[in-house]
């Protein structure tokens, strides 16, 4: 697996282009889509090529391979709109890997409801009681987006913290970014990556 992790991009046509080009400069398959997409948010200026329409333009020939999560300024109206499954709260991706490595589990949100920072690996114990698969997995990453400023380091609870930062409105004196995910393959550890949109160029690396 190759994914492409999008967030925050609030309605910028100009930015989910610019960002889904890299879909196939990485050779990705999958895509993680963390929230906020269509909306610029009522405390946010309008981002450079505010365009909702476009946006969702953008992203329906990859709806196949989109694993989608709401965001605080997501309404019912924005996800009718990109008309793919959204889940409310979040979602878990279990990555295989290749050649025999071993299983990762994913958890995406947006970030506003569940805390990344006190985030623990058995987490899905109490998110998912019912669910004897999903609850008896630890998270080995956790990615979000919400802050509008990328991240990439482990928190106390040891759980790798992901934030790709906002394709559109970035803060903290970023540039635009998104991340990428790759799979372990062989002796390769499965790791993620931080990178500029506007060159593609690598910011953070960091292996699980």
């Amino acid at each position: 697996m190759r994914a492409l992790i999008l967030s925050d991009i609030h309605g910028s046509a100009i930015a989910a282009r610019q960002a889904l080009a890299f879909f196939e400069k990485f050779n990705c398959d999958r895509i993680f889509l963390l929230g906020d997409t269509l909306y610029h948010g009522p405390r946010n200026p309008l981002p450079a090529g505010h365009g909702p329409m476009g946006v969702v333009d953008a992203l329906a020939p990859y709806k196949g391979c989109i694993t989608a999560v709401r965001g605080n300024c997501d309404a019912d109206v924005d996800l009718m709109m990109l008309d793919m499954p959204i889940e409310d709260e979040f979602a878990v991706v279990k990555d295989a890997g290749t050649e025999g490595a071993p299983e990762k589990t994913l958890f995406l949100s947006h970030g506003h409801i569940f805390m990344p920072e006190c985030f623990p690996a058995d987490a899905l114990r109490t998110l998912a009681p019912s669910d004897l698969e999903l609850n008896a997995l630890n998270v080995d990453a956790y990615i979000y987006g919400h802050t509008h400023i990328w991240k990439l380091e482990k928190n106390f609870k040891g759980v790798l913290l992901v934030n790709p930062g906002s394709t559109s409105l970035p803060k903290g004196g970023n540039p635009p970014t998104f991340a990428l995910y790759e799979s372990a393959t062989g002796s390769s550890p499965a790791k993620f990556s931080i990178h500029r949109l506007d060159d593609g160029s690598e910011l953070a690396t960091a292996e699980i």
